[in-house]
């Protein structure tokens, strides 16, 4: 019999040794990056910056919403989608994610038609908040083709909306459902973000949370671990707490069970009971392309970052350049391991697709990590390729959360070289790695 525990604690330790070189970034010229070799980029992702209320939970990169800040800012980013398409570019879906991409309708609405008519894409995910959930934000997105839906509720637990400072701004997680059923069916996927392992959550509020989200009559939820960098943490310990992660297989386990079979997953944190459309969009594609302040891109094994500067990212744009200003070439092991991570999490790794991009050498050189996933027991494979269970869902899961919180020390680390552009206190932290070279283009 496993013991379970040290499992998961090695697994971790072995991942993050692994993957600590990913976000060893350096400078980088703002050019366009050469398209990839297969000539389609996947995902063309869109960061929108802005958000009525600053989560104190909250690791992604976003500033307080200022109309005439976030009118200059869509302009400039509608000028680097340009710089994209004329660079010959292909994308498959569009996924705008944030911030609040609604906090601008009419310019969010705007940027969706640009992207429509350059590309001619019909997968659109755009993510809102329980506030936008109105006709007159709705019905214009519907108009132009949103084929998801993302809404952030985190909780419909009131004690732990108030934690989280979203109480009085978003409204009560009465207000959330109602609203929710209203728009049911509006568009082909209606998701419905939550965040489980809460300092203060029990297991009693997480299973209604879960009960509550079937009632709603949406057909996908992204069930997040609530994931923390070293200044999200400082925040967080004063009126939130801290999460105990000694919780998280029993919460992991009971979101599986109570969803059970009417919403099958569709990646290690994502269940879907009909609709399309993933939560991450790095899983649907073998390369991505980010715009915006604080975005990032893999294209052909190459990581990019944009700079987090609103006010340096509008220069560049007006200097004909894209929002890039770091970059980091992983090793060949490394690109094939994040690969596996991200196929893996997406609960399937088809062999063919693998060597196909890859070469033979994908499963000479993983043997290691393939082998420990078959001892686990994480996975079934077949003649096509390795099939994740329940058991090896949870273990993604974990892995996948850690390298999302590499991201936020990064983040955390490009973010403090901006702090007099953020409008809230943001403690300086220690450049990780190879980020004391990408700080000095981060402004």
């Amino acid at each position: 019999m496993f013991d379970l525990p040290i499992i998961d604690s090695y697994l971790l330790k072995l991942f993050r040794f692994r993957t600590r070189k990913f976000l060893r970034m350096d400078e980088a010229p703002g050019q366009v990056p050469p398209t990839p070799k297969n000539g389609e980029a996947g995902y063309l992702y869109v960061h929108i910056p802005f958000c009525e209320v600053l989560c104190p939970f909250c690791s992604f990169h976003r500033v307080q919403h200022r109309h005439s800040q976030a009118v200059r800012y869509f302009a400039a980013l509608r000028e680097e989608i340009r710089l994209y398409h004329a660079a010959g570019y292909k994308f498959t879906g569009v996924y705008f994610g944030g911030g609040t991409p609604t906090v601008e309708p009419t310019e969010l609405v705007t940027t969706i038609q640009l992207i429509k008519d350059l590309f001619g894409i019909t997968e659109i995910s755009v993510e809102t908040n329980p506030k936008d959930l109105r006709p007159e934000v709705l019905e214009p997105l519907r108009a132009v083709g949103v084929t998801r839906l993302s809404v952030g509720v985190q909780s419909f637990d009131d004690q732990l909306l108030r934690e989280m400072e979203r109480y009085d701004k978003y409204g009560s997680g009465a207000e959330t459902i109602e609203r929710i059923r209203a728009i049911a069916g509006m568009f082909p996927t209606l998701n419905v973000d939550l965040i489980f392992n809460q300092p203060h959550q029990t297991l009693a509020s997480l299973e209604r949370d879960i009960a509550v989200f079937k009632s709603l009559g949406a057909n996908q939820v992204s069930f997040y671990p609530l994931m923390t960098s070293p200044t999200v943490e400082r925040r967080m310990s004063g009126g939130m707490g801290l999460p105990d992660q000694r919780r998280l297989r029993q919460f992991y386990q009971t979101i599986v069970q109570r969803l059970g079979t009417e919403f099958p997953a569709s990646s290690a944190w994502c269940f879907t009971k009909r609709g399309h459309g993933l939560d991450e969009y790095i899983v649907a594609a073998d390369n991505y392309v980010g715009v915006g302040s604080g975005a990032f891109s893999y294209l052909d094994g190459t990581l990019y970052s944009t700079t987090f500067s609103l006010a340096g990212y509008e220069q560049r744009i007006a200097q004909g350049l894209t929002g890039i200003a770091t970059c980091h070439r992983l090793s060949e092991t490394d690109r094939l391991r994040y690969t596996l991570l991200v196929r893996m999490f997406g609960l399937y790794l088809d062999r063919v697709s693998a060597e196909r991009h890859h070469g033979k050498q994908f499963f000479r050189k993983l043997w290691g990590e393939l082998l420990t996933m078959r001892a686990l027991g994480a996975a079934r494979e077949d003649a096509r390729g390795f099939r994740l269970n329940e058991r090896g869902m949870y273990w993604l899961m974990l892995m996948m959360s850690a390298f999302f919180e590499s991201v936020n020390n990064y983040r955390d680390a490009m973010r403090a070289h901006v702090k007099n552009e953020l409008h809230e206190p943001v403690e300086m932290c220690a450049p990780v790695g190879g980020m004391a070279s990408a700080a000095v283009s981060a402004e």
